[in-house]
């Protein structure tokens, strides 16, 4: 594949839509700690999540405004290497807590907040390395 320095190397890159692209980068990093990559104007940007990237950006040109946002309400998960840290600067920035921090039967301590566009972040920390048939899945191919 071809390296772009404008396109992230990760193969996907979620698109948020906030009303006010400026304000929600602005309150992404303040409260998540989230790093801008790229910015165009007030109507899009690139922001870190560790090595991958979310996309702010300005309603699509396809949607009518005033009409329901397609993907409006969506939900992120982003691995984070210390959990407790990124709520307590979420919780000190006024986030809303929407799922506390707790320890999951599959190896992973999360808590989750809205963002002042509505969007759901759940944010992950790996603390046992747990099989899926051991928390009830199923293991699927790898890689």
């Amino acid at each position: 594949m071809l390296a772009n320095r404008s396109a992230p190397a990760s193969t996907v890159s979620p698109e948020l839509v906030y009303e006010d692209v400026p304000q929600a980068v602005q309150w992404l990093r303040r409260v998540f700690g989230l790093r801008i990559r790229w910015q165009a104007g007030d109507h899009r940007a690139q922001l870190w999540a560790g090595d991958g990237v979310i996309v702010v950006r300005d309603l699509p040109p396809d949607v009518e405004a005033g009409a329901p946002v397609p993907g409006a309400n969506a939900a992120i998960l982003v691995r984070v290497e210390d959990v407790d840290a990124v709520h307590r600067r979420a919780t000190e920035a006024g986030a809303r807590l929407v799922r506390e921090l707790t320890d999951q039967p599959y190896g992973e301590r999360q808590c989750t907040f809205l963002d002042l566009g509505g969007h759901r972040w759940t944010f992950s920390q790996s603390i046992a390395d747990v099989a899926p048939e051991e928390w009830g899945g199923v293991s699927g191919e790898l890689g």
